[in-house]
């Protein structure tokens, strides 16, 4: 005998990942495929998304992957309107592709790592939200999940370019989880930490680790597949109730201090 109610199964859903191509939103792309959905990858990188979209498909999970500049308004609407036609619909948007750009206010590149930031991280998300919304609307169980970061939740010396784009995504969800609730399309936020990544590869193991010590109350950087499933967990048709959350996945990093 079944004791719930409510599924926990996104098998046959049409999932649109930004920045697919490495890092958290490679890791979102395999653990939804895993998990049964039709992945819509996209990436500005063409080679590495060919590959992540290879080992789905090896996997005998379905996938496909489109190049795309997401700074690219023009670019935005005609992909997803392929992405429309090609899989019949959209059920869950995930906003992942992201760069980082720290510049201190008077450096003479300040306004390009600004200009940057803010198209990249925030305002491609209302439009790849604006492309896809006519087809969540048509979704049974509609999801976006906008990825932020624990810069949105705090700050870090010259990441103003960064902070104030990743606080602006916090506000948009929040925004949008408001106007679109109506409709039961649900609008929440991954607020990441510490992350092994593309973007913190550059920094030395020993720093990572020093900055672990201090700041994390796990001791530790994460893995993208864990951040993946904190965006799974808010996706599933079961999570039809929350929306408007900024949900850190930081191991403790915005709870500890000292």
């Amino acid at each position: 005998m079944k004791l719930s109610e409510l599924s926990r199964s996104i098998e046959g859903a049409v999932a649109i990942i930004t920045g697919a191509a490495s890092g958290m939103g490679r890791a979102t792309a395999k653990l939804f495929a895993e998990q049964g959905a039709r992945v819509a990858a996209i990436d500005v990188n063409a080679e590495p998304l060919a590959e992540v979209v290879g080992e789905i498909e090896a996997a005998d999970r379905e996938a496909r992957g489109w190049v795309l500049d997401v700074s690219d308004p023009e670019a935005i609407v005609s992909v997803f309107a392929e992405i429309g036609d090609h899989f019949g619909g959209m059920d869950i948007l995930i906003n992942n592709a992201g760069i980082s750009r720290f510049a201190p206010i008077d450096a003479e590149d300040y306004e390009a790592a600004w200009d940057l930031s803010v198209s990249v991280l925030l305002t491609a998300h209302t439009r790849t939200i604006r492309a896809a919304l006519p087809h969540l609307r048509q979704a049974e169980h509609p999801r976006i999940i906008n990825i932020a970061s624990t810069e949105g939740l705090g700050a870090t010396r010259f990441g103003s370019p960064y902070t104030a784009a990743k606080t602006g995504v916090i506000g948009l969800t929040r925004s949008l989880a408001v106007e679109l609730g109506p409709e039961r399309i649900t609008v929440n936020c991954i607020c990441p930490g510490p992350i092994h990544t593309g973007m913190t590869s550059a920094i030395p193991d020993e720093s990572k680790a020093e900055f672990a010590r201090r700041r994390v109350a796990l001791k530790r950087y994460a893995e993208p597949e864990e951040v993946a499933h904190a965006t799974l967990s808010l996706v599933l048709p079961a999570a039809g109730f929350i929306t408007g959350v900024a949900l850190p996945v930081d191991g403790g990093l915005t709870i500890r201090n000292a």
